[in-house]
């Protein structure tokens, strides 16, 4: 491995320095689910569309991704390209962080690295599509997302549709409670299940608005608070997947995993990748649909942090 770049916080592009030290709204998108979440080419029209979201809403976006080694906030085109359409490119997490910058490789990152990424950065609002979890069958595998224990030690706010129904959703929502990772609901008192807008487990705690999560960032950060706030954003009820399709296909890929002997870190690509199969392309359409949400709150959440004079 060559020398680690003696770097401490990611690149910034012009743009995203320009608004971190004038205190103008930035937003984080995580950049796995332009290498690894969506299919090529479409990817890439995709992460342009979610820049361009954040653009036409007076946020400056800061998508994040290790290139050549280099850990990077806020892209170029042709780094955007080839995180979209290289195939070598990696999924790399807050674990592999040290590893790939050594080895100076290319990676898209998960929430967990681009949350490390993003706090260093100074950048405090985060995007993503759904969070990690636990595990179903987490009592054989021991198979959690390293996105719960980094989030409750980055102080980011996090704007996703939950985690997805493929994981055990309540010791999710322990874990996060254990860790100390705050969880409110965007204008809802239930927890949203990414392709589903409720995944039946109750929120104790709702917000209304943009001011009132950027109220709620302030408090925080005035008792000392390390830990990350997810805010759980629903998609609407007309654009979640058919709970029947869903409930139908999820038994399926459960079994069929099973029955392949598919364990640990592979069993999430595995059912998604079923789902997409087994859904015509339909659960492709919601996990857009389900971006594009999380960033149009994230969007006003960051303006609405910026107008408190905040950074």
């Amino acid at each position: 491995m060559s020398a680690v770049p003696q770097t401490a916080v990611p690149e910034l592009s012009p743009a995203v320095r320009a608004a971190l030290a004038e205190g103008r709204p930035v937003v984080a998108l995580e950049s796995t689910i332009i290498s690894h979440g969506l299919p090529r080419p479409a990817n890439l029209e995709a992460a342009r569309s979610f820049e361009a979201l954040l653009t036409q809403a007076g946020v400056t976006p800061a998508t994040i991704a290790l290139v050549d080694g280099v850990p990077k906030a806020g892209l170029s085109g042709p780094d955007l390209e080839r995180i979209a359409l290289d195939e070598s490119v990696i999924k790399v997490s807050s674990r592999d962080l040290g590893l790939a910058m050594a080895a100076k490789r290319t990676g898209g990152t998960t929430v967990a690295a681009t949350s490390v990424l993003a706090a260093r950065a100074g950048i405090r609002v985060f995007a993503t599509g759904g969070l990690g979890g636990v595990h179903r069958g987490y009592d054989e595998s021991f198979d959690e997302s390293s996105d719960l224990t980094v989030l409750s030690r980055t102080p980011i706010t996090v704007v996703s549709a939950g985690v997805k129904s493929i994981l055990d959703i309540p010791a999710t929502l322990e874990r996060l409670e254990t860790l100390g990772v705050a969880v409110v609901g965007y204008r809802t008192s239930r927890f949203p299940a990414f392709y589903l807008t409720d995944s039946g487990q109750d929120l104790d705690w709702r917000v209304d608005s943009a001011e009132e999560i950027a109220a709620v960032m302030a408090a925080r950060d005035a008792v000392g608070d390390p830990s990350a706030l997810l805010v759980g954003n629903p998609l609407p009820a007309d654009k979640q997947l058919d709970p029947d399709l869903h409930n139908r296909v999820l038994a399926e890929s459960l079994a069929a995993a099973s029955a392949a002997g598919v364990r640990g870190k592979a069993v999430t690509p595995f059912l998604l990748d079923y789902m997409q199969r087994a859904t015509s392309g339909t659960s492709v359409v919601v996990n857009l649909d389900v971006a594009r949400g999380n960033i149009a709150l994230a969007a006003q959440i960051a303006t609405a942090w910026s107008a408190l004079g905040r950074r």
